[in-house]
């Protein structure tokens, strides 16, 4: 038996889950059933991988600690792949330290990348670097310098550092060919591809064009003027002005800068501004407060004038006014952002990853399937949300976090 279960072990590092089937589909003892749990797993079928690793962590003896810790880890892996963001984390974290008691560095550190990658997932950049630094350091299989590169890769893409990411996938491509495992080349190459995506656009002097996470980089050192609608900010260089909490005057700011160096009429900016299809007295009063409210927000940066049609914005010192835009300005933007990548997502995991309440992203995903552009499938807890990537959405898992959680 045991050169069964070795032969089946190798074929799953090689990516052969069908051959590891082979050798262990008509055994029930625990090694043979969590070997098929990974392998089924492999194949996509993760409810049925789920149940075998629990059946196989419980069919382990009292003496066999870090066979059922391995199981744990797998199945962390599967609730990370599914979404199941609710999958107690502490359980995984108490496996890794298992892992790492008894000397298998391998599996603790995978463990550690499984972490890592689940809070890369929902936006705690600073936790998953720390998390990372903490996997003690070991010889690692190439699959696993593959995981890893990618998450390093994701946190740098996150903050804009995208020099940083091309050498993670750079790595993490070579890694990827020694593996020669064909899921894990195509991961890094649509990583890739990722970073060629247009993330945003760029709107200025009346005109608009995408633009690369790298150019979206370089705008951080811009002398410009830029009016942020990721953040929502307003800032140049070191001086940031946040309008987060003021969706008003952050929407009368991108009208001006929009328009920049032309005006921008008192109608115009009533309707983009308070939503109202018919401008009276009492939404030209309430422009003025506004306006007013927005020159003292704006004061280290410019000033806004009247001119006889409205107003306009009056940088100071500045020669460019920029506005930095989604990709793509659709409603749900960013629950769709995270949709795109393919994986069937729960409500109550879109909550967590984007940071709002489950019943919003639930009217939200009901708006959305109304609307023809995300599927359901399941019923009660076990309902999933899926769509095929949606052009001009990157994946959610390399998307910067302030892209996503605005």
């Amino acid at each position: 038996m045991e050169s069964l279960i070795t032969a089946a072990a190798r074929a799953l590092e090689a990516g052969d889950p069908l051959g590891a089937l082979n050798r262990v589909a008509l055994r029930n003892d625990a090694p043979s059933l969590a070997l098929r749990g990974i392998a089924m797993a492999q194949l996509g079928e993760l409810a049925k991988a789920k149940s075998l690793l629990r059946t196989a962590a419980r069919a382990f003896g009292p003496r066999e600690a870090v066979a059922r810790a391995r199981c744990i880890v797998a199945e962390a892996e599967i609730a990370l792949v599914s979404r199941d963001l609710s999958w107690p984390v502490k359980t995984l974290a108490a496996a890794r330290a298992t892992l790492e008691n008894h000397g298998d560095l391998v599996n603790a550190a995978h463990a550690g990348h499984v972490e890592a990658r689940r809070l890369l997932l929902v936006g705690r950049l600073d936790e998953a670097e720390r998390t990372l630094a903490e996997v003690r350091p070991a010889p690692l299989p190439p699959a696993s310098q593959v995981v890893r590169e990618l998450v390093v890769a994701g946190i740098a893409i996150r903050r804009l550092r995208t020099k940083e990411a091309r050498a993670a996938l750079g790595r993490a491509a070579h890694a990827a060919r020694l593996a020669r495992i064909p899921a894990l080349v195509a991961e890094v190459e649509s990583a890739n591809i990722i970073l060629d995506t247009p993330a945003a656009r760029l709107i200025a002097r009346g005109s608009e064009h995408p633009l690369l996470l790298g150019e979206i980089e370089r705008l951080a050192t811009s002398t410009a003027l830029v009016v942020d609608t990721f953040h929502h900010v307003v800032r140049r260089q070191g001086v940031v002005v946040s309008l987060g909490t003021r969706p008003v005057l952050f929407a009368l700011a991108r009208l001006l800068a929009q328009a920049w160096p032309a005006d921008v009429s008192r109608e115009t900016l009533i309707s983009g501004a308070f939503q109202a299809k018919h401008a009276d007295e009492s939404h030209r009063a309430r422009l003025r407060v506004e306006i007013g409210r927005l020159r003292t927000q704006l004061r280290p940066l410019a000033d806004v004038s009247a001119t006889k049609q409205g107003f306009v914005l009056a940088p100071r010192k500045i020669r460019d006014v920029l506005v930095l835009a989604r990709p793509n300005e659709e409603k749900h933007a960013a629950v769709l952002a995270f949709l795109a990548d393919g994986e069937p997502w729960s409500s109550s995991a879109l909550a967590l990853a984007l940071g709002i309440s489950p019943r919003t992203v639930q009217r939200a995903l009901e708006e959305l399937a109304r609307s023809g552009k995300v599927q359901s499938f399941g019923h009660g807890r076990a309902r999933r949300w899926m769509t095929p990537p949606v052009p001009g959405f990157p994946t959610g898992l390399l998307l910067p976090t302030p892209l996503l959680k605005t």
